[in-house]
């Protein structure tokens, strides 16, 4: 874990209540995920890493409360107090040839940075992406630009596959060798159950300290009980009770 200073390059609505964060600061970022102090609130935001490269990191988040509404507002060239190394990530090696990425609503911000890790090792990768209506869709223009395929469901229709993301799965003539899965645990378990295949899921839990010393985040596994930030958020397929 590293604390570090970054200034707001860029915080800009790219969809209903979603903002890209864009962040400048330090060299190389480890982790999985940023823990953001929003002044005036005693809590930090424990929020995924979307992109980074030296000195700059890419960040999108959905305004859920007054923490990340307060980080909204902020402009340009304000300074964040930011906790980073935080988190174990996907695991890119674990695919041998051909991937699938599903993501549904901002679990797709943390699946790109892996796309792009896969596309660099030569790897196929297709990904699924689900809303609930066209104007919460993120990433899709993104994901286009490096992947192979991708496909996207919406719950009423408006945009792709109509439903979920298992019914645009469930229409690929495709095989993968491995999966990779961030969203609501409803629809991650829902993948997990009809997948054959091996993968990983991203969980999301409420944080207290970020770094495996509160205990708050803890979940029961097959292999006993797994602190989200420090042993995860991501776990592997078998491991996980849902």
């Amino acid at each position: 874990m590293k604390k570090d200073r970054f200034s707001i390059v860029r915080n800009r609505l790219i969809a209903t209540k979603t903002y890209q964060l864009v962040l400048e600061g330090g060299g190389m970022v480890d982790g999985e995920f940023v823990h953001i102090a929003v002044p005036g609130f005693f809590l930090r935001r424990p929020l995924s890493i979307c992109d980074k490269e030296a000195g700059r990191l890419t960040i999108v988040y959905k305004v859920v409360g007054e923490g990340t509404r307060a980080l909204s507002e902020m402009k340009e060239g304000t300074v964040l107090e930011v906790l980073t190394g935080l988190g174990r990530g996907f695991d890119p090696d674990a695919c041998r040839c051909e991937a699938l990425l599903v993501g549904g609503g901002l679990g797709a911000a943390p699946l790109y940075l892996l796309a792009r890790e896969l596309k660099a090792q030569g790897k196929k990768v297709t990904v699924v992406l689900g809303f609930n209506t066209a104007d919460e869709i993120v990433m899709v223009r993104e994901f286009e630009d490096i992947c192979d395929t991708v496909a996207v469901s919406t719950l009423d229709g408006s945009v792709g596959v109509k439903g979920f993301v298992t019914d645009a799965i469930a229409g690929m003539a495709r095989s993968y060798d491995y999966f990779y899965t961030c969203g609501p645990v409803v629809m991650m378990k829902a993948v997990c159950g009809m997948l054959e295949c091996p993968g990983e899921a991203s969980l999301e839990e409420r944080m207290g300290c970020g770094a495996g010393f509160c205990y708050g985040c803890s979940i029961e596994t097959k292999n006993g009980p797994r602190r989200v930030c420090k042993d995860g958020p991501v776990f592997k397929k078998e491991e996980l009770l849902w």
